[in-house]
């Protein structure tokens, strides 16, 4: 189901990285997956805005940062509410923040900024016009969100009150977010997703699968609290090269994981995202990886 037309509550829906030069990490970009770029916003505007497509089909977004805010290149994770006022609400009750009040974004949507209760920032969308990202799990688009945190029963608490999230266990200590019936609505716009998941070997579960969750290591004080991406690559080792060549920096090599092979690069402007190759060989990594723990 690589293009969307609309999400349902409680699913991260658009992505968006706010940039100190748009303009050049929309051509940074653009050279790195393939991208057509265009600035949406009007002549007149004080930022810039520029939407990026895949066939003529909404991905993503690339911003300026506004005047007075922190000169940090970040990558943005939205969630789609039906309600971003209701959001805001549930945010305060459950020990978050407030950013941003929800404001209308002309006729697109409605959208609202917070942090949770770790200091984690992200934003929800109310949809109008637009429909959040079309083209996604595919080479150049948003495969997955991951919340990096290291107060893990806060964060369960915090996005369980907001969002109604829960959390699915996986083989190797994994975690991911779960919307409880999201698998079911997959299933009714690709009859047979669910039947093709248990097939492959998917963990049982993993269909109502919304995002993941990585622990911050203790070796890393530093390193905040932080919503990061994925990008669905063809390759990988490709990807982190050519990165390489347009001014980024690979902070992490392509290594292979169960299900994946992946690699952590920055930006030339420092925002940071992980690049991965579906590899359905990789599958059993965890299950080896804990036989050799345990060896």
């Amino acid at each position: 189901m690589p293009e969307r037309d609309g999400y349902i509550a409680g699913v991260p829906c658009w992505i968006d990285t706010s940039q100190p030069d748009p303009r050049a990490a929309a051509d940074f970009y653009s050279s790195l997956f393939g991208w057509d770029v265009e600035d949406v916003m009007p002549p007149d505007a004080p930022g810039e805005y520029y939407m990026a497509r895949i066939r003529g089909l909404d991905v993503g977004a690339i911003s300026s940062i506004p005047e007075g805010a922190p000169q940090i290149a970040t990558w943005n994770t939205y969630i789609w509410v039906d309600s971003a006022d209701e959001a805001a609400a549930k945010v305060r009750e459950a020990g978050g923040n407030v950013l941003t009040e929800p404001f209308d974004v002309m006729d697109a949507g409605r959208m609202a900024g917070f942090t949770d209760p770790e200091g984690a920032v992200f934003f929800v969308w109310q949809a109008g016009q637009h429909k959040g990202s079309q083209v996604v799990n595919e080479h150049g688009s948003n495969n997955f969100n991951n919340l990096n945190t290291r107060d893990l029963e806060s964060a369960k608490k915090f996005y369980g009150a907001v969002f109604g999230w829960e959390t699915l266990d996986l083989d190797g200590g994994a975690v991911m977010w779960a919307l409880p019936g999201y698998g079911d609505h997959l299933e009714e716009g690709s009859p047979g997703l669910l039947k093709g998941m248990e097939e492959m070997g998917a963990p049982r579960g993993f269909a109502d699968v919304v995002a993941g969750i990585n622990r911050i290591s203790d070796d890393k004080p530093d390193t905040p609290a932080h919503w990061g991406l994925t990008f669905a690559v063809d390759d990988s080792d490709a990807i982190a090269d050519k990165a390489t060549e347009l001014g980024g920096t690979v902070l992490m090599p392509p290594f292979d994981a169960p299900w994946v092979r992946m690699a952590v690069i920055a930006d030339p402007q420092g925002a940071t995202f992980v690049a991965s190759k579906f590899v359905p060989e990789n599958r059993d990594l965890a299950t080896q990886a804990n036989t050799a723990g345990a060896a």
